[in-house]
């Protein structure tokens, strides 16, 4: 009797300890997926800044350079594009282009010594340049957010709570291959 008591109460203590485990795993999983979430939340709020301040930069370059047309039409189309996209690999696709096309205006920009000299010009540069600080830190956050969701799901016990609750993994942000060469200086 008192055998079969003890069996209970260790049984009822294994599953008791299971079911914590379970729920705080399950916890952790969400808590880690909203850090995700919320990150991804940051780079939106940066990227609508930024997309806010371009057409600001572009006017005040047009004044100066009318004929620079190309530039600012692929300025327009890649925030557009940034606008349009849904998905992180969308957006991460359409942050890339746009952050091309403004490597483009800011060289427009070096050609017209009074454009750069233009307060309004150099003050919405270190806007955008203060915003594109802002996107790679929160890119940072979120990669790391999404290193340890993914970590979390797929090392053992994890993976098996994963599965059971459907977590899946998170993609990262990932930068196009042309953005990770090395910037080439030329001076003339």
């Amino acid at each position: 009797m008192i055998g079969e008591i003890m069996i209970e109460w260790i049984i009822t203590i294994v599953v008791v300890v299971i079911l914590l485990i379970l729920i705080l795993m399950y916890n952790r999983f969400v808590v880690l997926r909203n850090r995700i979430d919320n990150a991804w939340a940051q780079i939106d709020v940066q990227l609508k800044r930024r997309f806010d301040l371009i057409p600001n930069l572009v006017e005040t370059v047009k004044g100066y350079a009318k004929h620079e047309k190309k530039v600012f039409t692929e300025v327009t189309k890649a925030r557009t594009a940034l606008m349009e996209a849904k998905t992180i690999p969308e957006k991460a696709k359409a942050n890339n282009m746009l952050s091309e096309t403004l490597k483009s205006l800011f060289a427009v920009a070096e050609n017209y010594p009074k454009l750069e000299a233009s307060e309004n010009f150099r003050m919405l540069q270190e806007e955008l340049s203060g915003t594109e600080s802002k996107i790679a830190y929160s890119r940072q956050a979120y990669n790391d957010s999404v290193l340890s969701y993914n970590n979390g799901i797929q090392m053992f016990p994890g993976s098996v709570i994963a599965g059971m609750f459907s977590f899946k993994q998170r993609d990262f942000f990932k930068t196009e291959e042309k953005e990770a060469q090395p910037v080439k200086v030329q001076f003339e």
